[in-house]
């Protein structure tokens, strides 16, 4: 089976020690997580972990399976790139100078459709979203000038189709 990017979308109970447990599934079958975000979902008292990682479609199914075996798991899908709107966030520091002596500092903003955060005395910040392919275009081109920090999120997405949790949810409620 060829390898491919898989988003998989947890929603569960906020527990201590399940990140452990989801992570430890991944390990004993040797799959790396590429990116890994938790938040709030759109359902209160529920949280969502989206987890993108590079592997087969069957191992990211029997990845899935395992993961809803967990008890606060309330359920977990996967969806391939095609399937979902992403992003990514990341925060670019360097140094106050460059954005005054280096015009090509201001060009690569610009091009990058990025926004400058904050300007103090020593530092600038820039954030920029976008796909991960477009921060690391824009690291590639400040790094040549000196990057003091930088730092991105794990990918944010949403499945292009209705997700069923909600209906799931309320089924849920309704059976209580």
């Amino acid at each position: 089976m060829k390898k491919a990017w898989f988003t998989i979308s947890v929603y569960s109970e906020n527990n201590v020690g399940l990140l452990n447990r989801i992570s430890g599934i991944f390990l004993k079958r040797h799959i790396n997580i590429e990116s890994l975000n938790v938040s709030r979902s759109e359902i209160d008292g529920v949280s969502k972990f989206t987890i993108v990682t590079f592997t087969t479609e069957d191992w990211t199914r029997k990845i899935v399976r395992q993961i809803e075996k967990q008890i606060e798991v309330i359920k977990a899908f996967y969806h391939t790139d095609e399937e979902t709107i992403f992003q990514e966030s990341a925060l670019f520091k360097s140094a106050s100078n460059l954005l005054f002596d280096e015009r090509q500092i201001q060009n690569i903003i610009k091009e990058n459709h990025s926004q400058i955060v904050t300007v103090a005395r020593d530092f600038f910040v820039i954030s920029k979203t976008g796909r991960r392919s477009e921060v690391d275009k824009m690291y590639d081109e400040l790094k040549p000038f000196g990057i003091m920090q930088f730092v991105r999120s794990g990918r944010i997405s949403v499945t292009k189709d209705v997700m069923e949790i909600t209906a799931l949810l309320n089924g849920f409620h309704e059976k209580a």
